[in-house]
């Protein structure tokens, strides 16, 4: 399974739901997940780093990619049973490449005018994607979204504007919290800092609602290829970086 998390629009918590759903997937669904980071930013490679560095979080495997890295990521496909990408906001080569092999495609957008108006451009990746690769799955997420009530409206909205484009749009959504960026900070995630706060939940259901499955566990049933050995060139305890021009 091949899950790609990536955008038109940077700032709108991309590598936030990039790292939290491997954690997710690693310690909640029990599956054994890779993270790739094509963002020339690095900020899950580092996030991955911080980390591995502590001795009291479940460690994760990362490696950087950038460029034409389509090959690379179906032979990490073979060999994890997950494969989480965190792409950078913007059009890329190795955007469009994750999108030719990926099974899901989550996409985070703020219910800001600036980030609906890249609906368009996404619109036409997702067409051209569709026509390599039928099987990909894609959804659209609100993130960031004001928790006063007097802005319920302003999300509804979005919501609207985005099923305008025939795409899918979920019902669940991410609060602005300043658990994300605490949890970032300390190298672990919203899952491990509360497990059973309010934002924890709301990535629980989006994480379910992405893979069209109730629960961890049936995500876990459908996913498991526990009988699969890594070859040992993936098997990183430090982030390496691929790229391909």
């Amino acid at each position: 399974m091949i899950i790609l998390i990536g955008g038109e629009k940077g700032g709108s918590g991309k590598s936030c739901l990039a790292q939290n759903l491997a954690v997710y997937l690693q310690q909640e669904c029990r599956l054994n997940v890779m993270v790739v980071d094509c963002d020339p930013q690095r900020t899950t490679s580092k996030w991955v780093q911080a980390r591995n560095d502590n001795d009291a979080i479940t460690r994760i495997n990362c490696v950087q990619m950038y460029g034409k890295i389509r090959e690379d990521l179906l032979s990490l496909g073979g060999h994890y049973e997950a494969v989480v990408i965190d792409c950078g906001g913007q059009d890329s080569v190795a955007l469009r490449a994750a999108m030719s092999v990926a099974d899901f495609a989550l996409l985070p957008l703020r219910p800001k005018r600036r980030d609906l108006q890249t609906l368009e451009h996404v619109d036409d990746l997702i067409n051209n994607s569709l026509m390599f690769n039928p099987k990909l799955e894609c959804a659209f997420v609100l993130s960031q979204c004001p928790s006063l009530p007097n802005q319920a409206r302003r999300i509804l909205e979005a919501k609207e504007v985005v099923g305008t484009w025939d795409h899918r749009v979920l019902d669940a959504i991410t609060y602005q919290r300043n658990i994300y960026d605490d949890s970032e900070e300390a190298g672990c995630s919203v899952l491990e800092l509360e497990p059973d706060g309010k934002a924890a939940a709301e990535l629980r259901q989006i994480f379910n609602q992405l893979l069209q499955q109730p629960n961890q566990r049936a995500i876990e049933l459908r996913y498991a290829h526990s009988n699969k050995q890594l070859e040992p060139q993936y098997d990183t305890r430090q982030s390496i970086a691929i790229s391909h021009q």
